[in-house]
């Protein structure tokens, strides 16, 4: 019996300890951490690269000591440019330049220039990815090398001296057919007789210093330009404008002046300046209609070529350019080398005059005007020109009142006197 209790003593002992054991293992399970599975890690692909751009056409302008040449694209591209046999005796030099990943288009074909400074252009794959475009040079003092968006453009800018026997001006302008009339285009002495001011005006001796402009009417074409509430759009405001700014320039002040263009149709920015240089320009006025996110901005500016100095100006040079903020930045990178040849105080100057006197003329019939002042962009079309050259900004577009006055062909008329006064008021500082 007592063998009997002790085997069941142990047991019930037995059970006891495993029961304890157990609840232990439990406990222990509820106080660890579970392992989660990780999951499985997927390798991102790169971004596939963009495809080869098209080098699509070449263009050129030729004055006595400038020629640009224009790379035409189908998108924005990098490239690598370096100089080959400068000063070499008895070699031509060489401006070479590599764009990367990139392929010629079908239509692309190699051109003669012969201007004294470019012997001609020749294109080429260089290797897989990379077209090389080559300048062959004579006696080139400098170059420079910008990008242009929306068409993508390479743009390159050489500067020397070129030979007496060689220094004229060529008989055409590309596109000029269609961005002038033959009766806008400045003819030789005979037409300059014919434009002298009549003996009944009055004229500043130093009228003599300024003999012809380059009216330039912003966009056109395709380009709108800004475009009002009402559906105005900016293109045709600066034409109407511009019209009766060469009328009066004509008229008045007896003036030889060249329109970038005269009909809706489309300039690209790199060319109007090229007009200007061709010509022989002595002043460059370009005319705009502005426009803001701020409905309520309002007033007149006027602007030449520097870097932007704020936010607003550098959205201004983007609406003007046609391209993005950071292509104003790009450009702001390399604007001090492109404004080697640039008449800085000048077209400050010119910039004052023609602000002081648009301002009063305008706020002589609309009192509610406001001046903004003359300020300084990275104006595209303002790249290139080697005379004093500005950007007058006369209404806000965007500004519902001001999109009114834009509307009023009695405004445009208002806007083309005070230019004129403007460059009047300039002409007769130059004594």
């Amino acid at each position: 019996m007592r063998h009997l209790r002790s085997c069941i003593y142990l047991l019930i002992t037995l059970a006891l300890s495993l029961a304890l054991v157990s609840a232990a293992d439990a406990a222990s399970k509820k106080k660890s951490p579970q392992k989660t599975k990780r999951p499985a890690v997927v390798k991102q692909e790169p971004p596939p690269p963009p495809p080869p751009a098209q080098v699509l056409e070449l263009k050129h302008w030729s004055t006595p000591d400038y020629t640009r040449v224009a790379v035409s694209l189908d998108r924005d591209v990098t490239w690598k440019s370096y100089e080959l046999d400068k000063g070499s005796a008895g070699k031509p030099g060489r401006i070479v330049i590599d764009i990367q990943n990139s392929q010629l288009g079908a239509a692309i074909r190699d051109i003669t220039i012969g201007d004294g400074l470019v012997k001609g252009v020749r294109v080429a794959l260089f290797r897989a990815g990379v077209v090389r475009v080559v300048l062959d040079t004579d006696q080139i003092i400098d170059y420079k090398i910008f990008p242009l968006s929306d068409p993508s453009k390479l743009i390159i800018d050489v500067r020397g001296e070129r030979p007496t026997e060689i220094s004229r001006l060529e008989s055409g302008l590309t596109n000029l057919v269609n961005a002038a009339s033959a009766a806008e285009l400045p003819k030789p002495a005979e037409h300059r007789e014919a434009t002298k001011p009549r003996p009944s005006q009055k004229q500043h001796p130093a009228i003599a210093k300024v003999r012809r402009i380059v009216v330039d009417p912003g966009h056109g074409g395709h380009d709108p330009g800004a475009v009002g509430q009402s559906g105005l759009q900016e293109k045709e405001v600066v034409l109407s404008i511009g019209l009766k700014l060469r009328k009066k320039l004509q008229d008045e002040l007896g003036l030889d002046v060249v329109m970038t263009r005269s009909t809706d149709v489309f300039i690209p920015l790199e060319e109007r300046t090229a007009i200007a240089n061709k010509v022989g320009a002595d002043l460059f006025v370009s005319i705009h209609a502005n426009a803001a996110p701020n409905r309520n901005a309002s007033g007149i500016e006027t602007y030449y070529l520097n870097l932007a100095k704020t936010e607003k100006v550098a959205q201004l040079a983007a609406k003007e350019n046609g391209t993005s903020l950071e292509k104003v930045s790009t450009l702001q990178a390399i604007l001090f080398d492109l404004m080697a040849n640039y008449k800085l105080n000048d077209s400050a100057h010119l910039a004052e005059e023609v602000q002081k006197a648009l301002y009063k003329t305008i706020k002589g019939r609309h009192n509610d005007t406001k001046s903004l002042g003359v300020k300084q962009g990275p104006f595209y079309v303002l790249v290139g020109a080697t005379m004093p050259s500005i950007l007058v900004e006369t209404a806000f577009i965007s500004n519902s009142a001001e999109e009114a006055h834009l509307q009023d062909p009695a405004f445009h008329d208002l806007a083309a006197d005070g230019i004129l006064d403007g460059i009047r008021g300039y002409i007769a500082s130059l004594n």
